[in-house]
């Protein structure tokens, strides 16, 4: 049997699809399935490492980005994507899998067109509330579509559709061994705020963020992941801020956490401040109460509509760009972290939101088309 994945090229897409793989991998060895390969189509491998652990075989293909705005590049992406669908068509049929799982993205456009034209079964995940261009069009003729959430339910065909939440690696859902107070050089009994702007980090966040900083050090502990082009910018302009203060130190940026940090991170933090993509879902595994900052202009406002499904959970307060600044966002840690009950309730909430067989359910059917269509 042969498993193609097929995705975005944001940690976003790539992720929940490694936590898929990994749940096939399991279910092939318990059920001792034999002769099962996993490939995975994309612009980039995003990962390499991540990929051979899992067993994954990367095939490279073009993909152009048609974005929802006027610019010049869409004409040159056009091309590009009509040379990634005669190049999809070719990788696909050389593989020619038995089953096709769809996470959206421009990426993954070319091999689901592919996958269609060769007639071969489609599985498709929609992490967002609203969905991409990608999934609402290959909702249409998808054989299973998976959601993360019921307000997704109404832009695809019921008969199709499954609730089953975001798939999480199995990594991020194992408690951090490590001294994670050491590595971070944390005081004991200082809460700890958790800042995740994204792989690339979020210039509006880090700005709140340091903004707020002579107030947040005299009471709270910040990891701030600050996003790889903007770590300089951070680190001298909070040394400039916090150049007398002597709780400078309680400030750690960092460009990036990888996953053994952001497990520690997760482990100790008190607070998530976060934007809202498929992040939610860490925060949710981790049982972390959340301020949740959507990015404005996201796909069909989807980031919007993640933050408020995720709060009406009970789970996370949200701030709007269009509101933010220090004052709000103090306001609003203050007000989970110096009480208690609402605190506690917000990690009730957050673990009941969760759904820890995501990734089971949706591996479970992937290998079930697939032996059908293998017979």
């Amino acid at each position: 049997m042969k498993i193609l994945f097929t995705g975005g090229v944001t940690g976003g897409h790539f992720y929940p699809i490694i936590a898929v793989a990994q749940e096939i991998n399991k279910q092939v060895k318990e059920n001792k399935l034999f002769g099962v390969e996993l490939y995975y189509i994309s612009t980039s491998p995003y990962n390499e490492g991540i990929l051979y652990e899992n067993g994954i075989i990367y095939r490279k293909n073009p993909a152009g980005k048609i974005r929802g705005y006027f610019s010049l590049l869409n004409v040159f992406d056009v091309f590009k994507t009509a040379w990634g669908v005669i190049r999809a068509l070719f990788v696909v049929f050389d593989i020619f899998p038995d089953v096709i799982f769809g996470k959206g993205g421009y990426a993954s456009f070319p091999a689901l067109l592919a996958g269609r034209i060769l007639k071969i079964p489609v599985v498709i995940h929609e992490s967002d509330t609203a969905p991409g261009k990608v999934n609402a069009w290959a909702g249409k003729f998808a054989r299973r579509i998976a959601l993360s959430y019921p307000e997704t339910i109404s832009y695809f065909p019921k008969e199709k559709v499954a609730i089953t939440g975001n798939p999480v690696r199995k990594e991020m859902l194992e408690p951090a061994t490590e001294d994670a107070e050491e590595y971070f050089n944390l005081e004991k009994n200082v809460p700890v705020i958790l800042v995740l702007g994204g792989s690339q980090g979020a210039q509006i966040v880090n700005n709140a963020i340091i903004d707020s900083l002579p107030q947040l050090v005299e009471r709270y502990q910040v990891i701030h992941q600050t996003g790889k082009k903007n770590l300089e910018e951070v680190k001298t302009t909070a040394d400039v801020l916090l150049l007398q203060n002597q709780n400078k130190y309680r400030h750690k940026p960092y460009d990036y956490l990888d996953t053994k940090e952001l497990r520690m991170a997760s482990q100790m933090a008190d607070l998530v401040i976060s934007r809202a993509g498929s992040t939610i879902f860490e925060i949710a595994a981790w049982g972390k109460p959340a301020v949740l900052i959507p990015i404005t202009n996201s796909n069909d406002d989807h980031q919007r509509k993640n933050a408020f499904a995720y709060a009406r959970a009970g789970a996370a307060f949200v701030i709007e760009e269009k509101n933010l600044s220090a004052n709000i966002l103090l306001s609003e840690i203050e007000r989970i972290l110096a009480n208690p009950e609402e605190k506690t309730k917000m990690e009730k909430a957050a673990k009941d939101f969760f759904k820890p067989d995501a990734a089971e359910k949706i591996a479970r059917e992937i290998l079930s088309i697939g032996v059908e269509h293998e017979g």
